[in-house]
């Protein structure tokens, strides 16, 4: 697609991605609209997608094919991250196809292959095919065995096909694992792409090239000079119009194992022998393996769930969770989860990680804080050592990417007076980065098969392992352990408890 951006030069682009048509199916959902197609147009504006390009929609929709391109359309007007140029929106818009049907029969896949077909002879795609299954998780499995019955899922004289699933990958570690292998009974490991968008956010791929690329924090990174490790994904959004699907699944399963535990799992791998996808995912892989197993006491004490009641969050009133639509009276599935894990192994030992997500809190807000040992003493009279502002770190992921060191000076003056300063990096203040959806990485990795942002089977089965004790002891507890929050706060009181029988604190989400 002839579609650079102004002023972008070309030979400063990676290189674009194979020739290729994508299919989404599940095409007529928010994700499609609100997400794919605003980052398809992205890479089309950076020049990254190949001339001999597809989106091929699949969906129950009774949609002729003009009425998808002009839903399409619409689409981007609305969701674009940038101001839309009319001319490279309807170049893309007019390489959509369409192919409607049920998504469980296989009449609408025999369908989809004969487009396909048609299109690779017409266009020259070289039967290169990328599959995004943007459906709910029960279809996960029956759209490849489908892909697999009707041969779409075979690679065969150099061409390559691939498979998108997103979260959530099962409900527990058994649903993992029979997930895992159902898919596995159709497609090849290197073929699917278990895709989690937190890890196409820049800040997030930055953990590698800050920690691995300055000789200034990887030699402090360790036990030695690092008290704990605080990890925060909170949302100031409800459960919305989302409370019959949410109710069923939890702060836990929607955002432990996949985002936090990446987020985890990036902060304490070793460093990979070499940065390509096999060594940094082994190494992502054995900083979960480490994570300490919790026993049932182990829950009680050091993972708090919570649930948000009625409060005011950004000045809008939110209402009690269990008064949502879709949620059962008595619901007892929590908003908010908090745990303080430990990681075994040398590196790690004694260090503990606090992690934390939910629902309805003050402010959006991802971030990572690591926190520096403090000073062994203090030389400056009449100033206690503990009196001293603490060394940290600290990984904004959103909304404002960048980040921060928080160091103690001097205050100018006769006196030795010492004040906590702190050194902000924005990425806006020093890259004409444009804006994005965080899935304009991931996609074009999947296109030119660079699997290092995604997650393979073992992978997702490891942080199932540690999450999957939390939900017997939960189940055990009958509910007696759900902490009461109110909405616009950040959090329940118990999670407070956690960090302060540390003499620690938890940082201010607003």
């Amino acid at each position: 697609m002839d579609v650079a951006a102004p002023g972008l030069a070309a030979a400063r682009l990676p290189r674009q991605a194979d020739p290729c048509a994508f299919v989404i199916f599940g095409a007529a959902g928010d994700l499609t609209k609100r997400l794919l197609l605003p980052a398809l147009y992205n890479l089309a504006t950076q020049r990254l997608l190949p001339e001999e390009f597809a989106l091929f929609g699949v969906a129950r929709a009774d949609w002729s094919e003009d009425e998808f391109r002009g839903h399409l359309k619409t689409a981007l007007d609305e969701f674009a991250t940038d101001s839309i140029v009319p001319h490279l929106r309807d170049q893309l818009i007019g390489r959509c196809r369409y192919v409607r049907g049920d998504l469980s029969d296989i009449a609408t896949y025999q369908r989809l292959k004969s487009a396909l077909g048609d299109h690779a002879r017409a266009h020259n795609t070289r039967d290169n095919c990328l599959f995004y299954v943007a459906t709910p998780p029960d279809l996960f499995s029956v759209v490849a065995r489908l892909l697999g019955e009707t041969g779409l899922a075979k690679e065969a004289e150099g061409c390559w096909r691939r498979l998108i699933v997103e979260k959530p990958f099962g409900f527990d570690l058994q649903s993992a694992c029979e997930l895992n292998k159902q898919l596995l009974s159709v497609f090849a490991e290197s073929q699917i792409y278990r895709i989690d968008h937190y890890l196409g956010k820049e800040t997030v791929q930055n953990i590698m090239v800050l920690r691995f690329a300055n000789g200034m924090f990887e030699p402090i990174w360790n036990r030695d000079h690092v008290e704990h490790v605080q990890i925060t994904v909170a949302e100031t959004v409800s459960v919305e119009n989302r409370g019959k699907l949410y109710d069923h699944t939890g702060a836990l399963r929607d955002m432990v194992p996949n985002h936090l535990f990446q987020l985890l799992a990036l902060t304490a791998m070793e460093p990979p022998s070499c940065f390509d996808a096999p060594a940094v995912r082994t190494e992502k892989l054995k900083a979960i393996d480490a994570i300490r197993p919790l026993t049932p006491e182990k829950v009680l004490a050091d993972v708090v769930r919570g649930q948000y009641r009625a409060g005011r969050v950004a000045g809008k009133a939110v209402g009690d969770y269990r008064a949502a639509a879709g949620i059962a009276p008595q619901s007892g599935t929590e908003t908010y989860v908090a745990m303080r894990l430990g990681i075994d192994n040398w590196r790690w030992a004694g260090v503990p990680f606090y992690l934390r997500t939910g629902k309805a809190l003050a402010a959006r807000k991802t971030e990572i804080a690591i926190r520096f040992r403090s000073a062994p003493l203090s030389l400056f009279r009449d100033m206690p050592v503990e009196s001293l502002a603490q060394n940290l770190l600290v990984l904004r992921i959103q909304p404002n990417e960048g980040a921060a060191l928080h160091f103690n000076v001097k205050i100018p003056g006769p006196e030795i007076r010492i004040e906590n300063v702190r050194m902000n990096f924005k990425y806006e203040d020093y890259f004409d980065a444009s804006p994005s959806t965080g899935y304009e990485t991931l996609i074009y990795d999947c296109m030119i098969g660079d699997p290092m942002l995604f997650q393979r089977a073992i992978d997702i089965e490891a942080g199932w392992r540690v999450v999957d004790p939390i939900l017997r002891a939960w189940r055990e507890s009958d509910g007696g352990d759900l902490s009461a929050y109110q909405a616009g706060s950040d959090g329940p009181a118990a999670a407070v408890r956690l960090l302060s029988r540390d003499g620690l604190q938890w940082r201010a989400i607003a």
